[in-house]
């Protein structure tokens, strides 16, 4: 099962019919680029896959969503950046769930949380497998990650 391949089309489609913003996959080397991610959305998931969707924004990048997203102009790291990347969260792990319906898993998606700053660290998932897709926009890259266990 592609579960990459998933992020990448989740992530795709929210963009295209949500925020209108050009965002393109990068090629899978630069998954290990130093994005330095200043707003950090999780998502944790249940069920036949088990794991956390995180979504990595450096500041610029997380200003440039919101203000898409809301229609208005973000200019400080907020409530509305906080709701708007927990939303984008939210939207490609619905996605996800969709895809991988498709293919018979079913997965429960639990509340975003979002964390501003610098030092973000999760575990707690021994054995889980974990794939990033790095994402070009015209205010830099951001990723979207998993670590998972797939049933």
């Amino acid at each position: 099962m592609e579960v990459e391949q998933f992020l990448v089309d989740a992530t795709l489609e929210v963009f295209s019919s949500m925020i209108p913003i050009d965002i393109a996959p990068e090629p899978a080397e630069c998954a290990a680029l130093a994005v330095e991610p200043d707003v950090s959305s999780l998502i944790g998931l249940a069920g036949d896959l088990t794991g956390v969707l995180i979504v990595h924004c450096p500041a610029p990048v997380a200003l440039s969503i919101t203000s898409a997203m809301l229609g208005l102009e973000a200019t400080t790291l907020d409530e509305d950046v906080r709701d708007a990347l927990g939303e984008v969260a939210n939207m490609v792990a619905g996605g996800l769930k969709v895809s991988l319906a498709e293919k018979g898993k079913k997965i429960e998606l639990a509340i975003a949380t979002t964390c501003i700053g610098k030092a973000i660290r999760t575990g707690g998932l021994a054995g889980a497998a974990r794939t990033a897709v790095t994402f070009a926009t015209p205010s830099g890259r951001f990723w979207v990650a998993l670590c998972y266990i797939l049933k």
